[in-house]
């Protein structure tokens, strides 16, 4: 299963009632974050999914919501005993970036390895069973979106194993992906494995004006968690000023992308109550949720 944690929903500055937009990754007992902003390793804490086991961090942009509570969390995950490198990506600037920030956690046990994603185009990335894809997208500075996929495995055909004579004793070593020499035969995987079949795929989109590029995609997601930073239409020149999104626009790209759920985040601090715009979002999408702190879910495969 993959699980995933909405760690806050709020957008500019952390409010009482909103920790800022992040989210968490856990697969096979391994995490991946997006973003990271002031407040982050509380909403950690307060949701129990541990620091040891992050292995990557992912950076939409690099606006203070996004990217301030970053040393303080590489500090707390040095303290949590860690020794392996952890991979941090983001788009052009990364480097700088972090190198300004770890002024303030200058001595860290393990590695970082940097990843800078070309903000011109589409760029992807395999870290264990994350495989990671990025399209940059319309924001005011270099910015990305994300989407990330676990592969599923071809199921097993015994039929087709038989068929080629592929000796019993080689199905579990062929069945993982692993080529095979027995009495000077070479047996290879496709020799015992069936079609294609779909794995998990969730997309992220923080922050952006809608594009025709992130509707392709984010096509077919099992989750897009996307911005709705403003929800009343009369904001519509405002979120072109800033190069944000309305509610009905984050639907809109669900619809014509076809995901099965929108999650809805980082709201705007004077949208005291998103509940209010929900159900005309839900006109345009219908499986629609308002995002929340501590939201979660968990994905498998389909049978």
């Amino acid at each position: 299963m993959l699980d995933l944690c909405l760690l806050g929903c709020g957008g500019g500055m952390p409010t009482p009632e909103r920790f800022l937009t992040s989210m968490v990754l856990s697969y096979n007992g391994r995490k991946l974050l997006i973003d990271c902003g002031e407040g982050t390793q509380v909403s950690l804490k307060i949701y129990k999914l541990g620091f040891k086991s992050i292995d990557t961090i992912l950076f939409t942009h690099f606006h203070a919501d996004h990217i301030a509570g970053l040393p303080g969390l590489l500090l707390t995950i040095a303290g949590s005993g860690r020794k392996d490198p952890i991979t941090i990506m983001g788009p052009s600037g990364l480097c700088n970036t972090i190198e300004g920030l770890r002024v303030i956690a200058p001595s860290l046990p393990y590695e970082l390895n940097l990843i800078e994603f070309n903000a011109e185009e589409k760029c992807s990335q395999k870290m264990g069973a994350f495989n990671i894809r990025a399209l940059p997208v319309d924001h005011g500075i270099p910015c990305i979106a994300y989407s990330i996929y676990i592969p599923r495995n071809k199921k097993f055909d015994r039929q087709m194993a038989e068929n080629n004579n592929v000796p019993i004793k080689l199905w579990n070593t062929l069945q993982k992906g692993e080529n095979c020499k027995y009495q000077n035969v070479v047996y290879t995987p496709d020799m015992v494995l069936g079609k294609e079949r779909r794995g998990i795929k969730v997309s992220y989109c923080t922050d952006s004006r809608p594009t025709s590029d992130l509707i392709q995609f984010v096509e077919n997601s099992n989750l897009f968690v996307c911005e709705g930073t403003y929800g009343d239409e009369e904001k519509f020149q405002k979120a072109v000023e800033y190069k944000h999104m309305l509610f009905s626009e984050s639907a809109e790209i669900a619809k014509q992308a076809n995901v099965e759920e929108l999650w809805l985040t980082h709201f705007s601090p004077s949208m005291i109550n998103p509940e209010e715009y929900l159900q005309k979002t839900r006109n345009i999408f219908s499986n629609t949720v308002l995002g929340r702190n501590g939201l979660k879910k968990s994905l498998g495969f389909e049978n």
